[in-house]
C-alpha cells in the first residue's frame, strides 16, 4: 500500500475543502473561478500536491474566509520533515506522531518505540533481518530518541498512554543487564503526569483485542481527525475513517479495562525487576 500524502498537506487539504464547503461551492464552482481544474483542486483537497502561496491568498479572497495561518500552513507544507536529515525512510508515521498531542500505543510483545532505551532499541534494530550498517544503526537510533524528547518537553510535552503484556517485560531483549534497564526506565518514565503505563498481566488470560498492535494519534485541533496507524509485514495503513476509529478507540478502552491499573503496573514492573 502507497504512503499516503504528508500529514502536513493532508491537514491543510482538509482545511481548504471546509473553506470552499462553508463557502457553499462545489469542486466545479470553485475550479473555474480560480482557474484550475477540478482534479488539481481535488488532488490540493487530498494533500497530494503542494498549495502555492498566491493560490491559498486567491482561496481566501474567493471564499470570503480570511485565515492568518493559512499562508503559514501552506510554507510548513513545503518544508521537508526532520527525520530526512537522517535518511530515515519514513512509512508515514513519524509526520503524523510529529503532530500529534496524544498517543495510545498498544504493543503486546515489545516495549513501545517512545519508552525504549537506547540499549533496548539497538537490539531491536541489530535483531532485524536486514543489517544495518553503522551508519544506518546510528542514525535509526537518533531519530528515535528525538522522538522520545517530546515525553519530556517542558513546554508541550506529549501525552502518551502505552499498554504491554507481561511477555514483554519478560522476555529478554539484548541481556538482562539491558532488560533491567529497560524495567527501570519504565518506572521512571510512569512517574511522569503525561505518561499512563499498564500492563496485562499474565494471570489475566487471553484480552480480546491484544492480537494486534496499533497506535491510535490524537491532535490538539478541533477539527482535526484521529489517525489510526496499523505497521505490517510489507508496509503501513493509516486510518482515519470514523466508523475504523471508534472501534480502535474501543477496542483500547476494552484492553485498559482489563490491564492492571497504572499502580498495580508499576507494582508488577517492579516484581519482575527484583527477579
Amino acid at each position: 500500500m502507497p504512503t499516503p500524502p504528508p500529514f502536513r498537506r493532508r491537514r491543510l487539504g482538509r482545511k481548504l475543502a471546509r473553506m470552499r464547503t462553508q463557502a457553499k461551492l462545489t469542486l466545479d464552482e470553485a475550479a473555474k473561478a480560480l482557474y484550475r481544474t477540478k482534479s488539481t483542486l481535488h488532488r490540493l483537497e487530498k494533500g497530494e500536491t503542494i498549495l502555492d502561496v498566491h493560490l491559498a491568498k486567491s482561496m481566501m479572497d474567493l471564499y470570503d474566509q480570511y485565515d492568518p495561518d493559512l499562508v503559514d500552513q501552506a510554507l510548513r507544507a513545503r518544508e521537508p520533515g526532520w527525520w530526512t536529515t537522517y535518511g530515515i525512510e519514513n512509512q508515514g508515521y513519524i509526520d503524523v506522531e510529529t503532530e500529534a498531542s496524544d498517543v495510545r500505543d498498544l504493543s503486546p510483545l515489545i516495549i513501545p518505540g517512545l519508552l525504549q532505551t537506547t540499549g533496548y532499541m539497538r537490539a531491536m534494530f541489530e535483531a532485524h533481518r536486514l543489517k544495518r550498517t553503522k551508519r544506518w544503526l546510528e542514525n535509526d537510533i537518533r531519530v528515535r530518541q528525538i522522538r522520545q524528547a517530546r515525553l519530556t518537553d517542558p513546554d508541550d510535552p506529549l501525552r502518551l498512554h502505552a499498554i504491554i503484556e507481561e511477555a514483554a517485560l519478560r522476555k529478554v531483549v539484548g541481556s538482562r543487564e539491558v532488560m533491567r534497564e529497560q524495567l527501570a526506565h519504565l518506572l521512571d518514565m510512569g512517574k511522569r503526569p503525561n505518561v499512563t503505563i499498564q500492563v496485562v498481566s499474565n494471570e489475566q488470560g487471553v484480552v480480546d483485542g491484544m492480537a494486534t498492535a496499533f497506535t491510535l494519534l490524537g491532535f490538539s485541533g478541533p477539527d482535526e481527525p484521529e489517525v489510526l496507524y496499523i505497521e505490517y509485514l510489507t508496509g503501513a495503513l493509516h486510518i482515519e475513517q470514523e466508523r475504523e476509529l471508534r472501534e480502535a478507540r474501543m477496542t483500547f478502552g476494552f484492553v485498559a479495562s482489563r490491564a492492571l491499573g497504572p499502580k498495580d503496573s508499576v507494582a508488577l514492573i517492579e516484581r519482575v525487576l527484583a527477579e
